[in-house]
């Protein structure tokens, strides 16, 4: 039953027209929007523990498959032009930098979500925030511009490691078919390998392109978190695989240098560097959490794991091969069946590792994209950005 009353004010008549028995429309909404919050529904308070979102070991696995990618294969030669001192001490103080810098980030992004009564931030709502806060006039100006300028870093950073992916996917096959002529059972000699001519890396990237669309059309990180947990057991089983090969015979460490050439150290840290990929995926993680308040110490036990696998796999590789080690220390190891399986175990982890990578990006390109579309439009436009960074990606590594 719906009252009109009309009332006299300063300004005029005003109709006031109160419904008593259907109720209101904006509790509905409310109520949806409650039950949504994994969509960016503002409604829950922040700090608060949610009903829907990722469980701290699926954030966990997450950050480790993460940051586990190509990198961790070529840090053996990045030991090489540290030293076999230099270098693990140089990866434990960039591990402990990097988790350092990433708990900075999450307990930012967790005060202004706190001040300001947001339920999550992402990088660029921080970094705006963080200006907006400085007390310099022209930075609180200014802040949207730190906003925007973060945001394309972040997705050329994600893009750039996804292109990487491509390119190794493509040459890893590509080896591991031309030398399947010559591949025996004989693991105990790394014999010369012939390679028998196939197709063109273009085509093996093309050939990835299917497998790698239907990977990112999963929009769910708790879906994603069975591909994360293949993509790790797959390249567990491939490092520990190599591990037990390189301890099976290290030569005398004292004739490796502790210290490298200072001309050398550059190509060291831009290898570490490039191995250390996971701050793209901290905060999204953070956000995806049901309990956020626990995320601070799957960071810290994440990095932890990576910062010893990364000192374990790298001075192993250097001590093992020493100066005759390769950029991928895939390439020093014998040419039989099992040490190949590493190339196809890793094929398998990377290409699963491509939409955890690409889930970043999305999500600073997608809302900002359909956010201007009607809401018929949503989802096919969500779908054809998804397949065009794919095609991208792929395009830019031909």
């Amino acid at each position: 039953m719906s009252v009109t009353k009309s009332t006299e004010g300063p300004q005029g008549a005003v109709a006031i027209k109160l419904d008593l028995m259907s109720p209101p429309e904006s509790a509905k909404k409310l109520e949806n929007k409650d039950s949504t919050f994994l969509d960016e529904s503002p409604s829950e308070s922040p700090g608060s523990k949610k009903t829907k979102g990722i469980t701290g070991f699926q954030a966990l696995v997450h950050l480790v498959k993460g940051n586990m990618g190509t990198g961790i294969l070529g840090l053996p030669l990045a030991v090489k032009n540290a030293g076999i001192l230099m270098g693990p001490l140089s990866l434990l103080v960039m591990g402990f930098v990097a988790c350092h810098c990433m708990h900075i980030l999450v307990k930012c992004a967790q005060r202004f979500c706190k001040r300001l009564n947001k339920p999550f931030m992402d990088y660029g709502d921080t970094v705006m925030h963080g200006l907006e806060a400085n007390p310099s006039t022209w930075l609180r100006n200014h802040a949207h511009w730190g906003r925007h300028i973060v945001s394309f870093f972040l997705i050329v950073t994600q893009l750039g490691f996804c292109c990487v992916y491509i390119v190794f996917l493509a040459d890893n096959l590509k080896q591991v078919v031309e030398a399947v002529n010559s591949t025996t059972n004989n693991c105990h000699s790394n014999e010369t390998i012939i390679l028998t001519p196939t197709m063109d890396s273009r085509l093996y990237m093309l050939s990835f392109l299917p497998f790698l669309v239907l990977l990112v059309l999963i929009r769910n990180l708790r879906i994603l978190t069975i591909f994360s947990m293949l993509a790790n057991i797959s390249m567990l089983v491939s490092l520990v695989i190599i591990t037990q090969y390189i301890t099976q015979e290290i030569p005398d460490p004292s004739r490796l240098p502790l210290v490298a050439s200072w001309k050398t150290y550059p190509l060291f840290f831009g290898t570490a560097i490039f191995s250390f990929e996971s701050i793209g995926v901290v905060l999204p993680l953070e956000n995806k959490m049901k309990d956020a308040r626990h995320f601070p110490a799957i960071l810290s036990l994440g990095i932890s794991i990576i910062t010893a696998l990364y000192i374990g796999i790298g001075a192993l590789g250097y001590l093992r091969f020493g100066d005759d080690i390769k950029a991928s220390i895939t390439l020093n190891l014998p040419n039989c069946w099992l040490y190949q399986s590493v190339k196809l175990l890793y094929i398998a982890g990377i290409l699963c590792t491509y939409a955890l990578q690409f889930y970043v990006p999305a999500e600073i390109i997608i809302p900002f994209s359909i956010s201007r579309v009607s809401t018929r439009w949503a989802l096919p436009l969500d779908l054809s950005i998804r397949i065009a960074m794919v095609c991208l990606t792929s395009e830019e590594t031909s």
